[in-house]
């Protein structure tokens, strides 16, 4: 079954149903997902910018947040010294380019929303979705 790498964008749109859920949904579709082990610690700083930005809905936003472990993505470590090198070239974050890093070394396509990151995907061949 072929991998795909998805990275904290995509998955926050599904786990806080935001606008692309829908988009996300279909991305995934039955493939095997992976991403960095850094993506539940992205995923909780999201959940934590959204409870600050709207304290009403803290148990909501948590209980979301909880569903991460249903979506069966495997986590993996990266290389940090070749995440810190993708960064340099690429301008990204080493958040962002440790997801980068972990398509390039699977030879998987990508599934993110961020605009930087597809663009820095793009410019490398990494196959987006």
């Amino acid at each position: 079954m072929p991998v795909k790498v998805v990275d904290a964008s995509a998955v926050a749109a599904l786990l806080f149903v935001e606008a692309e859920a829908d988009l996300v949904v279909g991305l995934f579709g039955d493939d095997d997902l992976v991403a960095p082990s850094l993506l539940g610690f992205e995923l909780a700083n999201i959940c934590l910018k959204k409870i600050r930005a709207h304290p009403a809905d803290r148990d909501r936003l948590v209980n979301a947040f909880t569903t991460l472990d249903d979506l069966a993505i495997r986590t993996t470590e990266i290389a940090q010294h070749r995440v810190l090198d993708l960064a340099q070239r690429t301008g990204l974050s080493a958040y962002d380019a440790s997801y980068l890093s972990l398509a390039l070394d699977l030879d998987a396509a990508l599934i993110t929303l961020d605009k930087r990151l597809a663009a820095a995907a793009r410019k490398l061949a990494v196959p987006l979705r």
